[in-house]
């Protein structure tokens, strides 16, 4: 590696993962997130991770783009893009490379079956149904009316779905109830219109661990895919290890005395003379400039605070106070953990998510494009 900032994918959690969602839905199919460079983790390695051993039936995408990078690594399993195609070019796209796209209203069913009919080809499709997340898709109460529209415009209805926005957390089991049988009464409705749908699917990582009855022909984990709660209170009832750790190293070693001032603005002082050591990680690399005084990396198995701002670039990491002929407890190189485990002390993304004022799915999506990345088995 070119650059001392690592982070590495352990494909190996991943896989027991996804194994632990397999064993709790059964016989139902899996649909497993890929979208967003697989949260920051790496779609391409972890596509090819799940169709070698056999741990999902699909890979959900956001974009084409990221459906063709995975098709053109050689990933063959059936990827569906979860949001409707805007262009005609996106269309064509997907249907060249076999990306199952969605649509969410008569207009994108009639661009699909448009572009589909000019190629000359089938079209297989998902119909999206806002059943509350209030977001994209037809509304529940019309899902028959679009579902046959897809039939008589030579549309392929593969599959129809639905996304749940507080399933994650007890406070919304009444609403999400509600919502599950607004979603089954639609799927119904369908079914008395044009017949049996092979997918009808609801669930991601919350339904999984907390609504079963959500869970229908298949399901969509995502965050627990790579190890992590989709809230805190959610029911941790599949065992989960993390999927990613976060490196880099000391670059530099200096006492600073009583008095002086670390970082841009000035806003820490040191209240003693004290080490500093200085790592190359900064907000940049996703490393929060929220951590700003208030975060920690482990260094030799101990914790250190953040002194000062996080830069762009680099981050001053608080050793503690220089003591009269001892050397510094940390030397430039020495390996600095930001996510991971060293020794006892352990750091962990849903940490870094509550300094952040946000989710665990915003930690690893942001790990920036320079960092360097390890995959290991």
């Amino acid at each position: 590696m070119l650059y001392a900032t690592t982070a590495t994918t352990h494909l190996g959690n991943i896989a027991h993962n996804l194994r632990g969602v397999r064993q709790r839905v059964g016989e139902t199919k899996v649909l497993a997130a890929v979208k967003a460079n697989a949260y920051g983790h790496g779609a391409v390695e972890v596509g090819r991770l799940l169709e070698r051993e056999g741990l999902a039936d699909w890979l959900g995408v956001a974009t084409v783009p990221e459906g063709l990078e995975l098709r053109q690594a050689g990933v063959r399993l059936p990827i569906l893009k979860l949001s409707h195609a805007l262009t005609d070019a996106e269309i064509e796209a997907a249907l060249g490379a076999d990306v199952t796209l969605a649509v969410v209203d008569a207009d994108s069913i009639d661009q699909v079956a448009a572009v589909s009919q000019r190629l000359g080809v089938d079209a297989v499709v998902h119909l999206k149904l806002d059943s509350g997340m209030g977001r994209i898709g037809v509304p529940a109460e019309d899902a028959a009316a679009l579902a046959v529209r897809c039939d008589d415009r030579g549309l392929v209805l593969q599959g129809v779905f639905s996304h749940m926005p507080v399933s994650d957390v007890p406070a919304g089991a009444a609403f999400t109830a509600a919502q599950i049988a607004r979603f089954r009464a639609a799927t119904e409705a369908i079914e008395d219109a044009r017949g049996p749908v092979a997918l009808r699917h609801l669930s991601a990582s919350a339904g999984v661990l907390m609504h079963p009855d959500a869970w229908f022909d298949m399901v969509r984990p995502g965050i627990i895919c790579y190890g992590s709660l989709p809230d805190p209170l959610s029911d941790p009832v599949v065992d989960l290890r993390p999927a990613m750790s976060w490196h880099t190293a000391v670059t530099f070693v200096k006492p600073v005395r009583a008095g002086e001032t670390v970082s841009y603005g000035r806003t820490w002082t040191a209240p003693a003379d004290t080490w500093i050591a200085t790592i190359p990680v900064g907000y940049a690399d996703g490393f929060s400039r929220l951590f700003s005084n208030r975060g920690r990396v482990l260094i030799g198995g101990r914790s250190y605070p953040v002194a000062g701002r996080v830069c762009m670039d680099q981050t001053m990491i608080d050793l503690g106070p220089v003591r009269a002929g001892a050397p510094a407890p940390v030397a430039v190189g020495d390996r600095v953990t930001l996510l991971g485990t060293d020794g006892d002390e352990r750091i962990v993304a849903q940490e870094l998510a509550d300094l952040m004022g946000t989710i665990t799915y915003e930690v690893t999506c942001l790990v920036g494009r320079r960092v360097g990345r390890i995959y290991e088995p």
